[in-house]
């Protein structure tokens, strides 16, 4: 436990020092698997982890996820997701904030990263907000929460990684997010309309259109859902693996590209170049959060808090509030990816040995992570939102997410009182 903990205080300081963090996870995690077993087994063990992640098949859903994201984006679709998103509900009291919320869970459903989610929806949804009189808190609070989404969301890169670090099946987490992800969308929602009922000027209600105009906006935005549906309905239905879900989604996402005429040349080895950066920078936190874990199981801290847990006898539910309290601490100091690559195979090794469901504890850690993302001082979509809108203040952008943190909060605690909510669709597909 002690070789541990000067373990986690290396890569603290190397961290906080500005060393990246996959190689601060690199350095402390050779340096200390060298301390205990030596310089040669640590270096075998490092190459070990290096080949074997980086031929694994599984690996592949990354860069293409990635891809995927990037060719939707490169597409520019995110403006008639709003208008479709708007026609519909934009009549209700703070409309424009459930289009928002809307058009965020239809973006992410298919970019499947809730920081271009949030910067995309920034420059679509705030300029229209701000003609009808809604106020920034109301605004950037909307977009930079429902940007989350893509976190929970399939294609979620986190839910992926986590799948990857602690061999837990990716479809299957997928899957599980279905009735989370709903849910979580219905309260963000809620949270916009309770925020609109305390203070109407937040959001005024906006004008209905008609019917027909209403389904002529989803003119635009068929082929994003379609390719949606069949991306995920393949995935679901057991057609596809998540790494041919992941190929057949960046050969649509492409070919809508390019029938909007979006697609040149220089964009394609624009998006094929961000793509290899991305994936390399990943790849490397990865190989670094495993040669950690590594170090941290051989140290045996993961044996003796299982043991610990035990015989204090907090149970799970104890286990598990003691959980949310460290990602309520750590969200807030830390970005959400060194979150989940430091927590997620220690926690996860206790929680299977108490029982938890492993697929149930990856949806759990990532609505956890969500949070970090909103918390201050270090949440990267307000700060995403703020870069984009320099003169609104980060104690207006953070002031408008609490209502949707609250809502996570609600999100979580209904998962781990109903576990079936998570649970529950893996017997249906």
């Amino acid at each position: 436990m002690t070789m541990a903990l000067a373990g986690f205080a290396v890569l603290f300081l190397l961290a906080f020092a500005g060393v990246p963090l996959a190689f601060a996870m690199l350095l402390a995690g050779v340096g200390g698997f060298a301390v205990l077993r030596g310089i040669d087994p640590a270096l075998g063990m490092l190459g070990q982890i290096v080949v074997d992640s980086a031929a694994n098949y599984g690996m592949s859903v990354l860069p293409m996820f990635i891809l995927m994201g990037l060719f939707v984006h490169k597409a520019d679709i995110s403006n008639e997701l709003y208008d479709a998103a708007n026609a519909w509900l934009g009549h209700l009291k703070g409309g424009l904030a459930h289009a928002t919320v809307a058009a965020c869970g239809l973006f992410a459903a298919i970019s499947g990263s809730s920081i271009a989610t949030a910067a995309t929806m920034t420059r679509v949804a705030i300029p229209p907000m701000r003609r009808l009189g809604y106020h920034d808190r109301l605004s950037t609070g909307t977009v930079a929460s429902a940007g989350v989404l893509g976190v929970l969301i399939p294609p979620s890169v986190p839910l992926v990684i986590f799948g990857l670090l602690t061999e837990t099946d990716i479809r299957q987490l997928f899957i599980a997010t279905i009735v989370p992800g709903l849910l979580l969308l219905l309260l963000f929602v809620a949270a916009v309309w309770v925020s609109v009922a305390l203070n109407p000027s937040l959001g005024p209600r906006g004008g209905r259109l008609p019917i027909a105009r209403r389904f002529a906006a989803l003119k635009g935005v068929w082929a994003t859902i379609l390719l949606f549906v069949m991306v995920m309905g393949g995935l679901y239905g057991g057609i596809f693996t998540a790494t041919e879900s992941a190929g057949i989604g960046a050969a649509g996402a492409f070919a809508i590209a390019v029938a909007r005429r979006r697609m040149t040349l220089p964009v394609l080895l624009e998006c094929l170049s961000e793509t290899a950066r991305t994936t390399a920078m990943i790849f490397a936190i990865v190989f670094g959060a495993l040669a950690f874990a590594n170090f941290v199981t051989l140290s045996g801290m993961t044996f003796e808090l299982v043991t610990w847990i035990r015989e204090s006898g907090f149970g799970v539910l104890g286990v598990l509030l003691a959980m949310v309290a460290i990602y309520l601490v750590l969200g807030a100091l830390m970005e959400s990816m060194g979150l989940l690559l430091l927590t997620a195979p220690i926690f996860t090794a206790v929680a299977v040995e108490m029982g938890v469901h492993p697929v149930w504890f990856g949806i759990f850690v990532v609505m956890m992570i969500e949070i970090g993302m909103l918390s201050p001082p270090v949440g990267m979509n307000v700060f995403t939102v703020k870069t984009l809108l320099p003169e609104v203040s980060l104690a207006t952008i953070f002031g408008g997410v609490m209502p949707f943190v609250v809502a996570n909060l609600v999100a979580v605690a209904a998962i781990i009182a109903w576990p079936q909510i998570v649970l529950a669709p893996l017997r249906w597909f």
